[in-house]
């Protein structure tokens, strides 16, 4: 190991009770990610990569986005260009990243993937891919090792209502200890004023097997998928909003409008808000019924370099934090499902470290003693899943709410190596209450403190999901 490489063992742990909090606490935890957008088809098929770019690089706009601001060519990124010199393209450019969470994920990932204790540059990029290649062909590197190895008890996947559950129900018989169950995510049926709402209102009505002609058939299709999903082991929703919708009426004229506009599918609909906010109420009620956690993912501006977009496609790193009005339609929208007590478990996600408190201080509104934890403020998401964004959303939850209640960290990715954000975060929240307990702000007791911690790393999440 290098002498100045600063991932070792107290990475990121800054005072002594700190690093006892993460060794003796949280460190041996399993991970519960009840988030994340793995291909559960790699999972179920136990997937071996062929190389380090294929696992590593491909999909990962974190990556893409770093790569074009150092002016690298996109042949090198998203290209025709061959794995290995894309490998080496983004090698070069990781000295650079420092100050970026590129910077310690690519480590962590290496050193506790790999077991490579180096810093990757130009210099050491030919002897890091070859001996992380060789790594791969080892039965110790395919997908369902991956899990294994980073104690992944539970993975929540994220999945189209017309989704088969195929993979799902592959490794549900199979029974191989690591839990993958699908998370309903209807999205693309609540944007009616997209083009390709009617592609997706099809899907929705082949898997339902059922004719979609108006607003009671498209709810009865709905309805049908959840309940399909909940048979399948599926006991989480998710939604990714700019803001939540501020309409839940549908008059009998925009009902007989909405019959008219799906058989013609053409023109354009009147009132496109209010259809995704009657809609989305009703999926609400839905997932009240049947006991599941719904969860919102809020702020982001998507797409927004039009001429790449147009060229790439989505997903390819052109989104970006948005600055949308969150507090009065989250809380009309969250009322108007507690007004009946039909509000469900729920996660709120902030893309917008300067909502922080807004949405902290939001959720304790609908907390009803009925739940420990019921309303949860989401962790760092997005922009936002790194150290600093991290620590803001801890120090809003606490002074908001109760940090002890909290159900800990997600990857929301799509990479099989990026399962050392957990320990990322579990890092950076013993530090911070280890600081605290050193100045005298908690009590200096590890027992006591790293009971919390392990709670939020893992119980809480466990006890919140019924896992």
């Amino acid at each position: 190991m290098m002498q100045d490489y600063i991932f070792n063992e107290n990475f990121l742990l800054q005072r002594k009770a700190a690093t006892r909090l993460y060794h003796e606490y949280a460190k041996e935890l399993p991970v519960i990610d009840y988030h994340c957008h793995l291909p559960p088809d790699e999972i179920a098929s136990n997937k071996q990569f062929a190389n380090l770019t294929e696992i590593w690089l491909k999909g990962d706009h974190y990556k893409w986005r770093a790569l074009r601001t150092l002016g690298v060519c996109e042949e090198l990124i998203t290209g025709t260009a061959d794995d290995e010199k894309k490998f080496m393209a983004w090698a070069k450019m990781v000295p650079h990243t420092v100050r970026n969470p590129l910077f310690h994920w690519t480590h962590l990932e290496l050193k506790n993937v790999f077991g490579i204790e180096q810093y990757l540059s130009e210099k050491t990029a030919s002897d890091i891919y070859q001996a992380c290649n060789r790594q791969l062909k080892q039965s110790t590197h395919t997908t369902q090792s991956l899990l294994r190895r980073f104690k992944v008890e539970y993975v929540g996947t994220t999945d189209e209502p017309w989704d088969s559950l195929a993979h799902h129900q592959k490794l549900a018989a199979e029974n191989n200890g690591i839990r993958v169950a699908p998370s309903f995510r209807p999205d693309k049926v609540l944007f009616i004023d997209k083009p390709d709402f009617f592609r997706h209102l099809q899907s929705l009505q082949d898997a339902s097997g059922m004719e979609i002609k108006d607003l009671t058939s498209l709810l009865e299709a709905l309805q049908n998928r959840v309940n399909f999903f909940h048979a399948n082991g599926c006991r989480v929703s998710d939604h990714g909003l700019t803001q939540m919708p501020g309409k839940f009426q549908f008059s009998k004229q925009l009902e007989i409008e909405l019959a008219g506009f799906i058989a013609d599918k053409k023109g354009s609909f009147s009132d496109p808000e209010a259809f995704t906010g009657y809609v989305l109420i009703e999926l609400c009620r839905m997932y009240n019924e049947r006991n599941w956690v719904q969860q919102f993912h809020l702020g982001p501006i998507r797409n927004n370099n039009s001429r790449l977009n147009t060229k790439l496609g989505a997903d390819s790193g052109f989104d970006s934090v948005g600055d949308f009005p969150q507090a009065q339609q989250l809380a009309r929208f969250l009322d108007h499902l507690d007004q009946t007590d039909q509000l469900a478990k729920t996660v709120i996600y902030n893309i917008n470290p300067s909502d922080n408190e807004v949405f902290a201080s939001m959720l304790g509104n609908f907390n009803d003693g009925s739940v420990k934890g019921k309303m949860q403020f989401g962790s760092g998401w997005w922009f936002l899943d790194q150290k600093d964004g991290m620590e803001k959303q801890l120090n809003a939850l606490s002074n908001m709410g109760l940090l002890s209640t909290f159900i800990g960290m997600i990857t929301d990715s799509r990479s099989f190596l990026s399962f050392p954000r957990h320990e990322y975060f579990r890092r950076i929240l013993c530090n911070m209450i280890g600081e605290e307990m050193e100045k005298g702000l908690l009590p200096n007791d590890l027992d006591w403190m790293g009971g919390i911690v392990k709670n939020v790393c893992y119980y809480n999440a466990k006890e919140y999901f019924n896992i």
